[in-house]
């Protein structure tokens, strides 16, 4: 049948109550009511499948440690298992000194016997009789006249009343009573009010504090929007005799969808109390949330008097004992309650997480309130245990703003605008490709892949491997004024795999890089756009480093306007190491997957190749990154021998020439530490090196005194010349990980004859395990020339 087209031939309306001068429009309420759980009496009774004992003590407990202090716990005349279930509480002591237990009976003798007995023994105990008021029920259900319905209520209030005092005479029980009118919100105010009176004075023991009557005022069917019902409960508070010996408890149902209205106008109309569950379960559509009124109060500065710290702790016991679900947009607790797809909606709280910060910190610093004040959330999720990670979630309607707040927040990154905007059209590529919600992990993990961020598992085509800054002063400085310095890059990175050592000058390192990639690789890319900023603080603070690369081109002016560019990101703790991954991260994006000049196996005098492509052949074959004074001495080296063999030389072959150059073996032999020991000299401060060494095959016993290991070692060289050794650069690293990493070491040392002439420099290199033996083997490997000029330039003084 359809809906009709005139619904008031079939419905009612409410009837407005006459309420001049209505008090509670005008109240706001600061003090949080006295709350009652009945989850395991009606919202037990309204399941499918009521709870087992195991599922109710699972479900106690939990609202026990929220903080519930009355709880209705059973009907116990109902079913043997409720009965079983109060007894069970009661005699394994589970029930706290300060907690009221509440039980429900109607009002029948025999029921409220065994509903009396169910408590015996207990501490503290709420006996909760009903009676329907209204007239559909008195005339339709029970065929009862007004009269007859006073009766009922008294008769049974008196029968509460002995049963208790004897009970309580017996096991010591303390008891408080509580009378529903069923059915309040559709009773005439006037009979409402005539049945409380009679009950309250059948009762006749109502008093102070805890010997106070409950009335309870139940929107059994919420027939009328929520002021109305706010009107009934003032008109009952204002007429009822001794006010003060009443607490006057709400019970809303949610027929209208209004019931956390109807409980929170119900407070400011004078109710003390209310009743419902946690969530909302009840029958029909359900019982007033208390978890939703108690976080209405929280958000307004208010404690509510119970703690929901752990909310997905308390949803996960609701759900699995209802064995119902919590809706996903359900107020505070739904799955996506603190959620935002909307790209709108994510850039604004996105700014509002950021402006707050700025306000939080300069509100600590002048010792004022740090207030949450963020659009969409009315509540910090962090209060009920949640994270942040919900807060914003990306499908194919979400924006830049969100997609940036997701990096932000679980990479650490604040993505230039730009390229946020950049960022945003790869995921919304995917989104609209799979048709699907993006999670954090789908998003960071394209973030990751999309520029080759966060580890080995993520590299591109280039990866820096290491890399040197140096500087020198620019050409054609005036000597009046201060000189610009240029900077030098000399670094090795990977090119699909293979390690290749590049080489390039520019104003700055970013500068240097793109010179190298483009002398080395063919890579011509300039810089458009840098930012900057700080991960972390004190000593485990971060660069992060971004830029956007363009196609250099020769007019600045075009470069500048360039519509394609590529991003990218680096992180280090160096903030030249930061920016020089992030020109990394964006040349991979660059170039694609497009053939880069690959690494020369050969090399020859008036070839083409470089001492670039020398040391990273020597970098493949051997594992060590020259430096750089050292690979042009090596190119040098590499010319005349590639002179002598046709103009060029084998790859095998420039590997031999470069061991038998720096006498670098890896094997012992030529050079070696057998034993040795470092002294500290108090007088001097100095150190005294002795120990036992291999010297170009021969064992030698070497003594020398110097600052360090190496210049102790120079000095212990220079004892057995007539001429004089000293180190003019040495450089070093590691090679390999874990425990089989050995340290590399590169020493140049330059030599002076006796009489100055001859004058040489020439290079050792060496690795050992310990880093203080590999610097004294490159010394040793340095002088295997010396000794040789050293005797020839003393035959040659004594000929004169």
């Amino acid at each position: 049948m359809p809906m009709l087209a005139d619904p008031s031939i079939k419905y009612k309306p409410y009837t407005p109550l006459d309420l001049p001068n209505r008090q509670w429009p005008a109240k706001v309420n600061r003090a949080p009511p006295i709350w009652l759980s009945t989850d395991l009496r009606d919202g037990n009774q309204a399941l499918a499948n009521p709870m087992t004992v195991a599922q109710k003590t699972i479900f106690f407990d939990t609202l026990v440690k929220c903080g519930f202090k009355e709880i209705e716990i059973a009907y116990p005349a109902a079913s043997d298992t409720d009965f079983n279930f109060v007894r069970g509480l009661i005699e394994q002591g589970k029930v706290p000194d300060d907690v009221w237990i509440q039980v429900l009976t109607p009002a029948r003798e025999d029921l409220i016997k065994r509903t009396v007995d169910a408590v015996a023994g207990s501490k503290k105990a709420i006996i909760h009789m009903y009676n329907a008021t209204c007239h559909t029920f008195r005339e339709v259900v029970f065929r009862n006249s007004k009269e007859e319905t006073v009766r009922l209520a008294v008769k049974h209030t008196e029968i509460v009343r002995k049963l208790t005092e004897e009970c309580t005479a017996k096991y010591g029980t303390q008891f408080r009573y509580e009378y529903s009118p069923e059915t309040f919100s559709q009773t005439e105010p006037a009979f409402a009010l005539e049945v409380c009176e009679a009950v309250k004075k059948a009762w006749g023991k109502a008093g102070a504090g805890d010997e106070r009557i409950i009335f309870n005022l139940p929107a059994t069917v919420e027939i009328g929007p929520p002021n109305h019902y706010a009107d009934l409960v003032e008109h009952f508070c204002r007429n009822i005799s001794e006010r003060e010996k009443i607490i006057i408890s709400l019970h809303p149902h949610n027929d209208r969808g209004t019931s956390i209205a109807a409980a929170e106008l119900g407070i400011l109309a004078g109710a003390d109390r209310v009743e419902g569950c946690l969530f909302g379960n009840g029958e029909r559509t359900g019982n007033v949330d208390l978890v939703n009124l108690a976080l209405n109060l929280y958000t307004q500065g208010v404690h509510p008097g119970v703690d929901f710290s752990d909310i997905q702790a308390v949803i996960d016991v609701v759900t699995a004992c209802n064995d119902l679900p919590v809706h996903p947009r359900h107020p505070y607790a739904g799955e996506l309650v603190f959620t935002a797809f909307s790209g709108s909606h994510q850039d604004a709280i996105k700014k509002g997480f950021e402006a707050q910060r700025i306000r939080h910190q300069k509100a600590e610093q002048a010792g004022e309130q740090k207030w949450w004040d963020i659009p969409y959330l009315p509540i910090d999720p962090a209060d009920l245990g949640c994270n942040y990670e919900a807060v914003i979630r990306v499908n194919a309607q979400s924006g830049k703003g969100g997609i940036a707040y997701i990096v932000q927040q679980h990479l650490g990154l604040e993505l230039p605008r730009k390229m946020q905007v950049s960022f945003y059209q790869v995921i919304q590529d995917i989104a609209d490709r799979e048709a699907r919600e993006m999670t954090v992990e789908d998003i960071t993990t394209a973030f990751r892949e999309t520029y080759h961020f966060g580890g080995s598992a993520y590299e591109g085509r280039l990866v820096l491997k290491s890399y040197r800054i140096s500087s020198e002063p620019a050409p054609g400085g005036l000597t009046d004024e201060a000189v610009d310095e240029r900077r030098q890059f000399d670094g090795t990175i990977a090119v699909d795999g293979v390690l290749r050592v590049i080489r390039g000058d520019g104003n700055g390192p970013l500068s240097a890089l793109l010179d190298a990639l483009r002398t080395h690789l063919d890579i011509d890319l300039s810089v458009r756009e840098y930012s900057e900023h700080t991960i972390g603080q004190d000593q485990n603070a971060k660069a992060a480093t971004y830029v956007e690369l363009v196609p250099q081109s020769g007019d600045v002016k075009d470069t500048r306007r360039s519509s394609e560019s590529w991003w990218g990101v680096g992180v280090d703790s160096d903030i030249a190491g930061s920016g020089l991954r992030a020109v990394l991260s964006a040349a991979n994006r660059a170039i694609g997957d497009r053939q880069l000049p690959e690494l020369k196996l050969s090399v020859g005098f008036n070839a083409t190749t470089g001492q670039a492509d020398v040391a990273s052949a020597v970098l493949n074959s051997l594992q060590l990154e020259l430096p750089r004074r050292l690979q042009a001495s090596f190119f040098e080296v590499v010319q005349r021998a590639a002179r002598d063999h046709g103009g060029e030389i084998s790859y095998d072959d420039l590997v031999r020439l470069f061991r038998e150059t720096y006498g670098y073996y890896e094997e012992e032999g030529r050079f070696a530490v057998k034993a040795f020991k470092m002294e500290h000299l108090p007088e001097s401060g100095r150190a005294r090196l002795s120990g036992d060494f291999v010297l170009n095959g021969k064992p030698v016993a070497l003594e020398g005194e110097g600052n360090g290991p190496l210049s102790a070692a120079v000095e212990a060289v220079n004892r057995g010349l007539d001429g004089k050794v000293t180190i003019r650069e040495y450089a070093e690293h590691s090679i390999g990980e874990g425990s089989e990493v050995k340290a590399a070491s590169y020493v140049e040392i330059a030599y002076e004859g006796p009489g100055g002439s001859p004058k040489f420099t020439t290079w050792g290199v060496a690795i050992d395990h310990d880093i203080t033996a590999s610097g004294l083997k490159a010394v040793l490997a340095a002088t295997r020339a010396v000794e040789n000029a050293d005797k020839a330039a003393k035959a040659a003084a004594g000929q004169q």
